[in-house]
């Protein structure tokens, strides 16, 4: 007999949600802040190699979200969903505002960037274990027939992370004036992580065990191992092709998000406050697209919606930014072109991103759904996605040329799409509150 969606879900969804805003406004705040941690953080006698040393540090926390995931998976698989995410929200909060308070370079020399790559590790282990438990809790709350639907609203949350980082920044900088945000005002946005996480910790210790984990605890099919489970059995097959889906995802999601920020400061030099103004205002306009695309990925297939993003990024790139960087030479921005082309490229990511929690929760069983969810998922965003910033900004910078830095983009999403248009299956009728067995394990 199949267990029933509780009542609540919606309450539910709206809890997690917020939470993972927080979670993703802790990761990004770095990001946003590069240009100011490469001064703070790095000798600098060659500014450029300071600034692309931060961006590395960005990136190291992006190449270790995998082991993350593979830590707070099976935690999340044998001890259960709710307590895993309570554990690495805690750990994001804590990493990001103690940033806040380390001493610079000026103070103690190298070991302050020793120090900030100690706590990127920590913020990339605790990020890593945190998605996995956020997409299962939810499409383990929500109807089979809508959950695109309401996973979506899920999937706005790194968007929305992106936003609040920024707006902080803007809204810190105005406060302060750009000379103290540069000498001391920086310190902010990270120290106000930890009113953040302390609001994240109470919203989520509202919240109940899903239904689902309950179910196959209460019927004695919990996995004993979901590490051999998930790799060392048939379910590596499924592993694998999800990597290959989530690659090509994750380097479109940063493609255009994050390094449309860095485009506008680093390539056409605007001013980090013009430029914060013109991604968040599109990132706003835009994040609804990630629900719309997850909802129309239950009424058409999460596939072709997913490889339709990937697609059109693939395609479009290359003029979309060099018209990016026509529209915004410092002086003559064209800011609402400039918005509508962000806007654009962030729909983009809402085809890829919006349908994908769903795809991810119906593609695995419920007894290694947190492990087989989180690891692939990192892989293809902390790995393929998470390098983005890095490979594009070093490109550009030993080029000048845009094509190259597109090179990387370009390539991945185009790579991805003819792979997964034979491997990737279709997921949306898969009914997982029937289906709460596992695969047979061979």
């Amino acid at each position: 007999m199949a267990i029933q969606v509780p009542s609540d879900f919606r309450r539910v969804i709206v809890a997690a949600s917020v939470g993972n805003i927080i979670e993703w406004y802790d990761f990004y705040i770095f990001g946003s802040l590069a240009a100011v941690l490469s001064v703070k953080f790095f000798e600098q006698s060659h500014p450029v190699a300071a600034l692309l040393s931060t961006i590395a540090l960005f990136t190291a926390g992006f190449l270790i979200r995998p082991l993350g995931a593979f830590l707070f998976g099976w935690m999340g698989d044998r001890i259960g969903r709710k307590y895993t995410f309570l554990i690495t929200l805690s750990g994001m909060g804590l990493g990001t505002g103690a940033i806040g308070l380390i001493p610079t370079y000026q103070s103690i020399g190298l070991t302050a960037a020793f120090v900030l790559f100690g706590l990127r590790m920590v913020q990339g282990l605790c990020l890593g274990g945190e998605y996995g438990g956020a997409i299962t809790y939810v499409a383990e709350h929500v109807p089979d027939d809508s959950r695109g639907y309401y996973t979506g609203w899920l999937q706005t949350s790194p968007t929305l992370g992106i936003v609040v980082s920024l707006a902080v920044i803007v809204l810190t900088r105005t406060w302060a004036g750009n000379q103290a945000f540069d000498e001391w005002a920086w310190r902010v946005p990270f120290l106000v992580s930890f009113l953040l996480v302390a609001i994240a910790i109470y919203i989520r210790l509202q919240l109940q065990e899903t239904p689902i984990f309950q179910e196959i605890k209460a019927r004695g099919q919990m996995t004993r191992n979901p590490w051999r489970e998930a790799f060392l059995s048939a379910n590596i097959k499924y592993i694998l092709i999800a990597i290959v889906v989530l690659i090509g995802q994750g380097v479109v999601w940063y493609s255009g998000q994050f390094w449309a920020l860095y485009f506008l400061q680093q390539v056409s030099k605007v001013d980090a406050i013009t430029s914060a103004y013109i991604v968040g205002t599109a990132l706003l306009i835009a994040t609804p697209s990630l629900i719309f695309f997850g909802w129309l990925s239950d009424q058409i297939g999460r596939k072709p919606v997913i490889l339709g993003g990937m697609l059109l990024a693939a395609i479009t790139y290359y003029p979309l930014y060099l018209w990016l960087g026509t529209v915004t030479q410092p002086g003559h921005i064209n800011y609402p072109v400039a918005i509508l082309i962000v806007f654009i490229l962030v729909c983009y990511v809402g085809m890829v991103y919006g349908p994908v929690g769903a795809f991810l929760a119906e593609f695995f069983p419920a007894r290694i759904r947190y492990t087989s969810v989180s690891v692939p998922y990192h892989i293809g965003n902390g790995w393929g996605g998470g390098l983005v910033p890095f490979i594009t900004s070093a490109a550009f910078a030993a080029t000048g040329s845009i094509g190259y830095a597109l090179i990387y983009p370009i390539a991945v999403p185009a790579v991805c799409f003819i792979i997964a248009l034979f491997i990737m299956p279709e997921t949306r009728e898969t009914k997982i509150w029937e289906q709460i067995e596992a695969r047979t394990a061979p």
